[in-house]
């Protein structure tokens, strides 16, 4: 009996090892670790440390894919929704997220892109923000050093970009924005470090002309580079992908699969880590066509997946197998999405009753990897 009674009054870390804890919490799901911090002072140390941050990342079981639409007509409405919640029945939610401005922002607001759960927007006149939404951590860095070298003392993003991107430098352990703009007849290629707070003149790493992007191309981060799709001369189909390595500094490209057949636009996204890109393909049969490089930079590896939807826009592979989507066919009523799992070929379409989607509800669908990361200046 009184070793029945010494056994509860046991805590959790009398009967486990500090060590085994922590190995645990890197692979409970980010969503909980927020309340797991108020267990105890050992969990909320671990949970807090930039360490914990960094391995959680990688190593945690089921990464939430969180998607943040913003309202076109009123960019102050920001909407969040976690993906893998979507198809598991009606207990899920759409929260509205309050952006991380002081002020009211001016209709002149966009989302430039994401990486490793943090979001780059860009806000009038010549600020960047970087937002994590998870921990509500913020950074504002201007650009205005853009608009003094300019001979139109003018730049405005996306707009006036050539392309861009923003994307982590591991070597250096350094989160970048990317910029490519045309200056009159001149091309700029510049660099912004957030470890540094600083910006980086790169003109000689450029391409001899970039006639070959369509303007406002944004960029997808992946495997230490940032991607974007080229265009033939005549702009209308798409002929291999513009890379830029982070560490190097250097522009190279990726061949499109040899059986690619495309007769309008691509869109590049990732799959599971894997590079993809997608089209509608054949407004007769209606399905949309996703080639998925399985092997980075392995051309033979390109494979081919048919959805059987002609709206279906990709947004994150979930669960190894399901790719979820946004589905646009509708221009009113309520915001659906859409799931194709490939091993069984089953398409799933859900809607959120919560949304509205008209044709020009949202300006901007955003789809990152929630993460507890700081910046490397802010640790």
């Amino acid at each position: 009996m009184e070793k029945n009674k010494n056994d509860k009054s046991k805590s959790i870390h009398d009967i486990l090892p500090r060590d085994l804890i922590h190995r645990i919490l890197l692979r409970v799901p980010i969503r909980h670790l927020a309340r797991l911090r108020c267990v105890s002072k050992l969990w909320c140390s671990l949970i807090s440390d930039p360490e914990f941050a960094e391995s959680h990342i990688h190593l945690s079981l089921a990464p939430t894919h969180a998607c943040l639409l913003v309202h076109l007509k009123d960019s102050t409405e920001a909407y969040l929704v976690h993906l893998e919640e979507v198809f598991n029945g009606d207990n899920y939610q759409v929260k509205e997220v309050s952006l991380p401005f002081k002020k009211k922002p001016p209709s002149k607001f966009c989302v430039m892109g994401s990486c490793r759960g943090f979001v780059l927007l860009n806000r009038q006149p010549y600020f960047f923000v970087v937002w994590n939404p998870l921990t509500g951590f913020r950074k504002r860095i201007s650009y205005s050093c853009l608009i003094h070298r300019s001979k139109l003392r003018r730049l405005n993003f996306p707009r006036d970009a050539r392309l861009y991107g923003f994307g982590y430098d591991a070597s250096r352990d350094d989160y970048l924005v990317v910029v490519a703009s045309q200056d009159g007849y001149c091309q700029h290629l510049d660099c912004l470090s957030l470890k540094t707070n600083s910006w980086i003149n790169l003109d000689a790493a450029l391409p001899e002309s970039l006639g070959f992007m369509k303007r406002q191309s944004p960029g997808l981060f992946l495997h230490g580079s940032i991607h974007w799709l080229c265009y033939s001369l005549q702009g209308d189909y798409s002929e291999s992908l513009l890379i830029f390595d982070l560490k190097e500094r250097s522009f190279s490209k990726i061949s499109l699969p040899e059986q690619l057949i495309m007769h309008c636009s691509a869109t590049i996204v990732t799959l599971g880590g894997c590079l993809a890109l997608y089209y509608e393909d054949d407004v007769v049969e209606r399905k949309t066509s996703i080639w998925v490089m399985k092997e980075y930079k392995v051309n033979s590896s390109w494979t081919l997946y048919e959805i059987p939807c002609l709206k279906f826009e990709p947004l994150c592979l979930s669960n190894g197998s399901d790719i979820m989507a946004l589905d646009p066919t509708a221009v009113s009523g309520p915001l659906k999405f859409a799931k194709y799992n490939i091993r069984e070929e089953l398409l799933q379409h859900f809607t959120c009753p919560h949304l509205r989607q008209d044709l020009y509800l949202f300006a901007s669908c955003t789809v990152y990897t929630e993460s507890l990361l700081l910046l490397p200046s802010d640790i």
